[in-house]
């Protein structure tokens, strides 16, 4: 796969994620993906994924658990080599449960082959959307 294969793809992913197209994104997941996200405990869409549909299902449950009018992501960088995609940016949020908000950087590792996403590899600031799921 060529990088403008893999942009291609991993623009098609923002779009869906942000459109909500769980659908969408399931198609564009592999049936197996190498996902990680360090686990948290108290953050109730943050769990262990690998099958397409449940790395779909991902965005649909941060918004079921986030309130969607303070939801802010933004991407200031998006670097391709390959097959291989990063994005840095910054993301914010409120949790619906508590009232509290979250925020900090992430960067996140996408390797696309064959036109679906194998591998999806998330760092952020786990320990302020820990504290924001807390009461």
């Amino acid at each position: 796969m060529n990088a403008e294969h893999t942009r291609a793809t991993v623009q098609e992913f923002l779009a869906a994620r942000i459109a909500g197209d769980t659908a969408r994104l399931t198609a564009l997941f592999a049936d197996d993906v190498d996902w990680m996200l360090a686990e948290n405990p108290v953050v109730p869409w943050i769990r262990p994924r690998r099958t397409a549909a449940e790395c779909a299902a991902q965005s649909a449950e941060l918004a079921a658990h986030t309130v969607p009018e303070d939801a802010r992501a933004s991407v200031d960088t998006f670097l391709v080599d390959g097959a291989d995609a990063v994005l840095m940016g910054h993301v914010s949020g409120t949790v619906r449960a508590t009232g509290k908000s979250f925020e900090g950087p992430f960067a996140l590792r996408l390797t696309v082959e064959e036109g679906r996403i194998t591998r999806h590899h998330l760092y952020e600031n786990s320990l302020s959307i820990a504290q924001a799921c807390t009461a």
